[in-house]
């Protein structure tokens, strides 16, 4: 590749780990006006069914992208993710029923399972091609430009969703994702250029990534029902957990058995690997699954609009930004990178525990300020571990060390998501009024008054399990030891 293609190339990943922030934030901001359209008597209820639809099937896709990037290469994997994403947007945007909704998020998460995770491959593919001193695009100035990246997506996707839900059409938050995507498969067919594999034919282990696909399935369900539409004795339930246990059995024994496994047993040799991939886990957990109830929170219980609602992530979004970038110049000029991850998590924990102090009549200023610093944690996150990663792993299996990364991000959000949303209709059950918290809008006088209170109070404890997740990836961090270069 010439250093024009190179620089167009970035920009071209660029441009899609934004689409994937965006599409990652941009439905929070609208899960109101969605659930009033397609299930007003029981939308609210299955919200994280539709947050945790796309994870999961992202969570399902990824091992196989990874093994898919190292043997088959980086570019037709990208291509195809993005493509899959495309054809689940098209299809979201026409969904006429949660069900439709729900079903066709996960058709839209396969390809997103790729759109980030596969993008990183390609840009370390890149940056090994560029030249040392980031001249012409490369370099390690990538992590902090990804820093501004991932503030600008987290900025524009709820506001751009609150835009679209006040004054045209939820449907839009997948529209828009078209127009963007078919210029990222034109400009990528024409420009990126990665090494080509060649000799000894590789095998795809579809059946390991199968066992991936079910487990992560299963477990899923397991929060999901649990308490909820089955008792946690109930046969089903129980039977569940056996599955699991199963699974993730023949799982481990297939990745240990296979020529080529999808996720190798062992990159958990490794440490930094090892501790890695549990923190990775921790912080999808606590954020993924907790970030949806701020907007939630503040459309439900203090009546702010959905477009309004958004501006609110706007300081988390100035936080990964500028914390960000300072980050990843501190650690170019030799700064450790432990550091970073230390201090993250425990600015990420004091906030979440902010956010587990809220009130119906809390100052919508702390809300802020709580915003800010999950955005100054996160951003001394961000990046950080995926690099670990990167320069930890085999150089030839980069594909399904990235992968893996975000393989227990995305399983720990959509575990987080499914979880946090058992909790919270278990404390409201507890505490409200009777009936579900779709029915909230509609009630009136003092019962209206107790439901509210009692919303507020399982928001608070979403917040309590997520300050916990936190405070425990902290406990991690500080074990991390980092090799010196």
């Amino acid at each position: 590749m010439t250093a024009g293609q190179r620089k167009i190339a970035f920009v071209v990943c660029l441009t899609t780990m934004l689409l994937a922030v965006l599409d990652q934030n941009i439905v929070s901001a609208v899960t109101v006006p969605i659930v009033r359209d397609l299930d007003p008597a029981h939308g609210l209820d299955r919200v994280p069914w539709l947050i945790s639809a796309f994870a999961l099937a992202s969570t399902a896709a990824l091992p196989l992208y990874g093994k898919l990037c190292d043997t088959l290469g980086a570019r037709k994997v990208f291509l195809s993710a993005v493509a899959a994403f495309l054809v689940g947007s098209a299809l979201c945007g026409a969904a006429q029923s949660m069900e439709q909704l729900i079903a066709f998020r996960a058709v839209q998460g396969i390809g997103g399972g790729g759109l980030m995770s596969v993008t990183m491959v390609v840009i370390a593919q890149l940056k090994a091609a560029a030249p040392a001193d980031g001249s012409d695009g490369g370099g390690k100035g990538g992590a902090g430009i990804g820093g501004l990246v991932a503030g600008a997506g987290m900025a524009l996707g709820p506001v751009l969703g609150g835009v679209l839900a006040d004054h045209a059409d939820w449907r839009w938050v997948f529209y828009v994702n078209l127009p963007v995507g078919l210029a990222v498969l034109a400009a990528a067919a024409a420009v990126l250029k990665l090494p080509r594999h060649h000799g000894t034919r590789h095998r795809i282990d579809f059946l390991g990534a199968g066992l991936a696909a079910a487990f992560s399935t299963s477990v899923l369900l397991v929060t999901e029902w649990g308490g909820k539409e089955y008792a946690w004795d109930s046969p089903v339930v129980l039977g569940l957990i056996a599955a699991s246990a199963l699974l993730l059995g023949l799982f481990l024994w297939r990745q240990a058995t296979a020529a080529e496994p999808v996720l190798p047993l062992s990159l958990f040799k490794i440490p930094v690997l090892r501790i890695s991939f549990a923190l990775q886990a921790l912080i999808g957990t606590a954020l993924m699954g907790s970030m949806i109830y701020v907007i939630i929170y503040l459309q439900l219980v203090r009546g702010i609009a959905a477009t309004n609602a958004s501006l609110f992530l706007l300081p988390m979004a100035a936080g990964i930004s500028v914390i960000g970038v300072v980050t990843a110049r501190l650690t170019a000029r030799g700064w450790p990178q432990k550091t970073f991850v230390v201090t993250g998590t425990a600015v990420s924990a004091a906030a979440m525990g902010i956010l587990a102090t809220l009130e119906a009549d809390t100052g919508l200023w702390v809300v802020g300020t709580a915003l800010l610093l999950l955005g100054l944690g996160f951003g001394q996150l961000l990046g950080q571990l995926i690099q670990l990663t990167q320069e930890s792993a085999p150089p030839r299996q980069l594909g399904v060390a990235t992968t893996g990364i975000r393989f227990f991000q995305s399983l720990g959000g959509a575990l987080g998501a499914s979880l946090f949303g058992t909790v919270l209709a278990r404390v409201y059950e507890a505490k409200g009024p009777g009936g579900s918290t779709s029915r909230i809008a509609a009630l009136s006088g003092e019962a209206h008054t107790q439901a509210i209170r009692a919303f507020v109070s399982s928001v608070d404890t979403v917040f309590a399990c997520a300050a916990g997740a936190m405070l425990l990836a902290l406990l991690l961090a500080i074990r991390l030891r980092v090799p010196r270069p």
